[in-house]
């Protein structure tokens, strides 16, 4: 299916006109991370009328922080939970289908350093092949230990006896979230960040819509919806308390976040396209060294977080134990220095409510959607490889609840994504710094803007930028240099070296202050090792 082929201007005067305009809607979404985006498209898709509204940036958040895989969960195997692994394979195909620009298929190679792993690990991702049945991206190879270093050139030769080659799914998350904000758009939603939600409307007990605040200008507005999704994330806990608190109800905590660590480093430490994967570390975690837009990605941890940064920091011992155990794997162990960058994500884990009544609903993808006594419906948990069957699930919900009359099928599984060509898009490529591939069928309408022949840095041009404020929402230097390009989770020096001139740019192009100086205070953070 064909989406439009020009692209729709994110004209921030305009959203918030049509904003103040707005009669009561079917839905009004909070939040712009994969969960909402993924409702917000697949309901417009339908035929709702729909509101998005994210209180800073689309997938500021946990949706701009993952490990950048699309996969089928290999580690679900081992605790036998089959129809987990066989849906997100499917979803796995799908997403890479719809996205083609910025998803790819990557071999994974987990290398062996006693007799049994091969075997053993082998047997597990031939299972992994057989559940993917014609989804698959590629047959798993048993690999002599030549082999593992031929396709690991920094792997630590000492010792290997040899490994396994196996095939998942790789992706641009912050510009997956964007395509999908830019196509529900295009299908006739109404989306705009930094316009918080304050306060939920409720009219006799039940949830009628939400007021929200535009960031830039501080003008409030009031949303009527038959239906609120509260798709925060990790923050959906905040939402639910403003229901409760609204309707005399107290609620219980949802989420019981965790944190993810992520150290960027050189290509040079693992050259190539393959992936490394070493499935049980010395404390039982999985250790990735991950190959993206031209760095290798280090991690990642799974630490339980009380609090709810936007910005969370690491802690000393998780960078320890990324640089160490990282260090038994390559040849040349990674030190503190050779960090480019670190950044934390927040991971939604559910911990369900126990006093919802029959309105608890545990999905067993991983997710949860459940709706409050007054109507709130919210949805948490998941990963991004499932984010379109997590959409399915919270339409579903709203419809079986009453909140939503009965509804068409979703469109969503064959829609391809603004970039995608119909005739088949390139596929990504994730090895080196994108440039225009990110763009997909879209580069042509980026190289007709001005500078398209003005580069700031390699893969990034000033025409790159009037595209992000033009059409990709983009307000302040951070939205151009951390999910419009990638720069600032790739090399945060670098991105601080361009900071200035692509403030200069955004500012004529969008008449606001693009944030310089926070911008330059985050990029310490994203340097800083504890």
């Amino acid at each position: 299916m064909t989406t439009i082929v020009s692209p729709q201007a994110s004209d921030r005067a305009q959203h918030l006109a049509a904003l103040a305009g707005l009669g009561q809607v079917d839905l009004a979404i909070i939040g712009g991370g994969a969960s909402g985006l993924g409702v917000a498209l697949d309901a417009a898709l339908r035929g709702l009328s729909v509101v998005l509204l994210e209180s800073h940036d689309f997938a500021k958040g946990t949706s701009s922080r993952a490990t950048k895989l699309v996969h089928g969960g290999v580690r679900y195997l081992a605790q036998g939970n089959i129809a987990l692994v066989r849906e997100a394979l499917h979803e796995r195909t799908t997403l890479l289908h719809n996205a083609p620009h910025l998803a790819r298929p990557l071999a994974f190679v987990m290398p062996s350093y006693k007799c049994w792993e091969t075997p053993f690990y082998g047997v597990g991702l031939k299972m992994y092949d057989a559940l993917a049945g014609k989804a698959g991206l590629g047959s798993t190879e048993f690999l002599n230990s030549y082999k593992t270093q031929q396709c690991l050139p920094g792997v630590k030769a000492q010792g290997l006896k040899g490994g396994v080659k196996y095939w998942d799914g790789q992706f641009d998350d912050a510009r997956l979230a964007l395509a999908l904000a830019r196509t529900a758009a295009s299908q006739g939603a109404l989306l705009l960040n930094y316009c918080p939600v304050t306060e939920l409307i409720h009219e006799q007990g039940k949830v009628a819509g939400v007021r929200c605040q535009d960031a830039e200008t501080g003008v409030s507005y009031t949303v009527k919806a038959k239906c609120v999704v509260n798709a925060t994330g990790v923050w959906v806990d905040e939402i639910r308390h403003k229901d409760g608190a609204a309707t005399g109800r107290s609620t219980q905590a949802m989420v019981a976040p965790s944190q993810g660590v992520h150290l960027v480093v050189d290509s040079d430490f693992l050259p190539g396209e393959h992936a490394l994967l070493v499935p049980k570390t010395q404390d039982g975690r999985v250790l990735f060294a991950v190959p993206w837009l031209g760095k290798v990605i280090l991690g990642t941890t799974d630490t339980p977080r009380r609090d709810l940064a936007r910005e969370p920091a690491a802690f000393a011992e998780e960078v320890e134990f990324i640089l160490g155990e990282a260090g038994k794997y390559l040849s040349r162990a990674p030190q503190r220095s050779d960090v480019r960058s670190i950044w934390v994500g927040l991971r939604p884990l559910v911990r369900p409510p126990e006093n919802e009544g029959g309105n608890t609903k545990k999905i067993s993808r991983e997710h949860t959607v459940l709706v409050s006594p007054s109507g709130l419906v919210t949805v948490t948990g998941g990963k991004w490889t499932t984010y379109r069957a997590m959409a399915e699930d919270v339409l579903d919900k709203c419809v079986e609840t009453a909140l939503l009359p009965r509804l068409p099928p979703s469109e969503t599984s064959d829609f391809l994504l603004l970039g995608a060509a119909s005739n088949g898009s390139a596929r990504a490529s994730m090895a080196t710094p994108p440039g225009m591939a990110a763009y997909g069928s879209e580069a042509q309408w980026v190289q007709a803007l001005p500078g398209a022949d003005k580069d700031l840095a390699p893969g990034l041009s000033e025409a790159m930028v009037r595209f992000a404020a033009r059409y990709e929402y983009a307000r302040t230097v951070e939205d151009m240099l951390a999910r419009r390009s990638r720069l600032l989770f790739l090399d945060a020096r670098l991105a601080a070296q361009l900071a200035p001139a692509v403030a200069t740019i955004l500012q004529a192009e969008t008449g606001v202050d693009p944030q310089l100086d926070a911008f330059l205070v985050l990029t310490e953070q994203y340097l800083r090792l504890p």
